[in-house]
Order: structure tokens, then sequence, then C-alpha cells
């Protein structure tokens, strides 16, 4: 099953957050920033495309399980910031 996104839509694959950090710390419950790796982009999307790990505003997506995976639908105004 494939999500196309309409629009200026964009499909990414969610991150969970790491729990333990490299050195061996494990991180408390807090709210951290929103990561997910673009799967797929609208027709009218100019600055993003799939494969780029993107950050969001968290409360502006639409969450969608498919199998294990935790997809969102954002749209491109929404994505504060492309990590290279």
């Amino acid at each position: 099953m494939s999500i196309k996104p309409l629009t200026d839509r964009v499909v990414a694959l969610k991150e969970q957050p790491a729990e333990k950090t490299d050195s061996g710390f494990y991180m408390p419950d807090k709210e951290s920033p929103a990561y997910a790796v673009v799967e797929s982009v609208g027709p009218d999307v100019k600055n993003v495309k799939k494969g780029d790990k993107i950050i969001f505003k968290e409360y502006s997506t639409t969450p969608v399980k498919v199998g294990k995976d935790d997809y969102i639908i954002v749209k491109e105004e929404d994505i504060l910031a492309i990590i290279n």
C-alpha cells in the first residue's frame, strides 16, 4: 500500500526519538522536536523531496498508521526545516 499526497501535502515516516543517548544515559520523558523522513510529495510541493529528513509542527499533522509504521501527512508550509 502506498500513500500518494495531493496538492502541497507531504507523506513522511515519523521517527521515534532515541530513549538512550550514545553515552548510555536515558533521556527523561520530555517533548522533543518532531522528525520524519519524506516518503512522497504532492505535485505542488516545491522545496522538499523524497528522502529529506524534516522537522515539522507536531500539532498540524494528520497521523496515519500503516502496518507497524507511523506516517504523517503534513502541508509543506508546516515543515520548519530540512536536516542535511
